[in-house]
């Protein structure tokens, strides 16, 4: 069928889960922290502001949080499933570093997650700020753990093979490997700006339809001071990136920017835009910029880059992909600094909340930080083919003996699954988001602690309260964005 092999359709499970499930734990690293944020200025400033945006956002995060969760755990089962040959010959250190993972993150996550979500008015406000912050961190530990599995595919060190397994023999070296630094930040960075950008697309949506409010204007306020700081300083990390990656994966350097063959010693030109073709090995239609693929890649003007005939064609990733997802995740980077220099040039003029043009834009970038993470994801992920772990074992090797028909049967279970049940999920989240956050009537909402108001909280509520009805549009936001 569409002269696919049961190997292409192992990928392709495997990517279309991971695609699901890679949305989730971003969005859950980034409202962790802003969460805790917003906790800790309440805690110093008893703006009932922050308090009201804590519970609304907290919902949100209670149900991205256990889809998260359960779209993980079927990654960590195909690991078994669909690639046993990858298990037997780097399980030695992929099983260690996913185990470190939930022995620290996921335990501290779960330790304190109930008292977070349901313990506002059963706990004190330092014991409650206490368990979010270390929600917060557990978050970012599980990334530490999960970058540096991927990474080590990426770039391997710290093992030897014995009898055709890898044997690890320096487990620093194997955690920081080359790669992994610049993994670590470029991800977690991105967690925070995708979670901005959602954000600031609700603030957005409230605002365009006359719902404005102190609540509002700092949902608004908050993302777009994020996009104005974190997304260059995202820029830059992405160019430490890119220069690691030259030196130690160059195919997939010249594959991302569809370059196949230097002429004499002229520099290296950057290839805007055109079509890679695999089959006639040239880029197509190709729009150039003469000494700046050179200036980019190398930071010189006269160093060349890698090309694409340099390698075997058995060895060169598929530039027709990661040509395009590359530039897909750049050129929304560019749109998110734009977006936040927009807001900073508004909120000199106090127009932030009121320019319609500027919201309209704000609503439409919620998904932006999403769709450059997948898109990143794929460069990072294609570009390494056809290695599995690079340099050591071809992705053609780790796959189970499956036959084409069983991988067809689970792809087409899991595509029909995941929409269905994720669907739902993400159709609620919505629908949480649409309501907006409650606002405080006075200061006769207990604060929580010992001998306060006893009523648990209802994170995972979407129930219509009386009274909110001027408020609401029907509207559905997921359309609109």
């Amino acid at each position: 069928m569409f002269g696919l092999e049961a190997l292409d359709l192992a990928r392709i499970q495997f990517a279309f889960t991971i695609s699901f499930h890679i949305l989730f734990p971003a969005i859950t690293i980034g409202l962790a922290s802003y969460l805790a944020v917003l906790e800790g200025l309440w805690l110093k400033t008893r703006n009932d502001t922050y308090r009201d945006l804590y519970h609304f956002w907290s919902k949100i995060f209670a149900v991205n949080f256990g889809m998260g969760v359960v779209s993980g755990l079927v990654m960590a089962y195909q690991f078994g499933t669909n690639w046993s040959r990858f298990s037997d010959f780097a399980g030695a250190v992929t099983g260690p570093l996913l185990t470190y993972e939930v022995l620290t993150a996921f335990f501290l996550e779960a330790g304190f997650l109930g008292v977070m979500l349901f313990g506002w008015n059963k706990v004190g406000r330092g014991l409650h700020f206490f368990s979010t912050v270390m929600v917060a961190v557990g978050t970012l530990i599980s990334t530490f753990w999960i970058l540096a599995s991927n990474s080590w595919m990426q770039t391997p060190q710290g093992f030897e093979i014995v009898n055709g397994q890898v044997i690890p023999t320096d487990w620093l070296a194997i955690i920081f490997n080359p790669s992994f630094p610049y993994r670590l930040m470029h991800m977690a960075t991105a967690a925070f700006i995708a979670t901005a950008f959602f954000v600031g697309s609700s603030a957005a949506w409230h605002l365009l339809r006359g719902r404005d409010n102190p609540a509002i204007r700092t949902m608004l306020s908050m993302a777009m001071w994020m996009a104005l700081i974190v997304a260059p300083i995202q820029a830059v990390i992405g160019d430490f990136h890119g220069l690691n990656t030259l030196k130690h994966q160059p195919a997939k350097i010249a594959a991302i920017e569809g370059h196949w063959e230097n002429i004499g010693d002229e520099a290296t030109p950057l290839i805007l835009f055109g079509w890679p073709d695999m089959k006639e090995e040239r880029t197509k239609f190709a729009v150039e910029i003469p000494y700046l693929g050179s200036l980019i890649l190398t930071h010189s003007l006269d160093k060349q880059v890698p090309a694409l005939k340099e390698f075997p064609p058995e060895d060169r990733p598929n530039s027709t992909i990661v040509f395009w997802s590359f530039r897909i995740m750049v050129g929304l980077g560019f749109l998110m600094i734009f977006t936040g220099l927009w807001s900073l040039w508004l909120r000199k003029r106090d127009a932030l909340y009121t320019s319609r043009p500027f919201l309209h834009l704000a609503l439409w970038m919620g998904p932006s930080g999403l769709i450059a993470i997948l898109a990143g994801w794929f460069t990072t992920e294609i570009g390494r083919q056809p290695w599995v772990v690079y340099g050591l074992m071809r992705t053609a090797d780790a796959s189970s003996n499956h036959s084409f028909m069983q991988m067809s049967i689970t792809l087409i279970m899991f595509v029909v699954v995941y929409f269905a049940l994720f669907g739902a999920g993400l159709g609620y989240m919505m629908r949480l988001v649409r309501k907006g956050p409650k606002i405080s009537e006075g200061s006769d909402t207990p604060d929580g602690g010992p001998g306060q108001k006893r009523t648990p909280a209802r994170p995972l509520s979407a129930a219509d309260d009386p009274g909110d009805g001027e408020h609401e549009d029907n509207t559905r936001l997921t359309k609109e964005i």
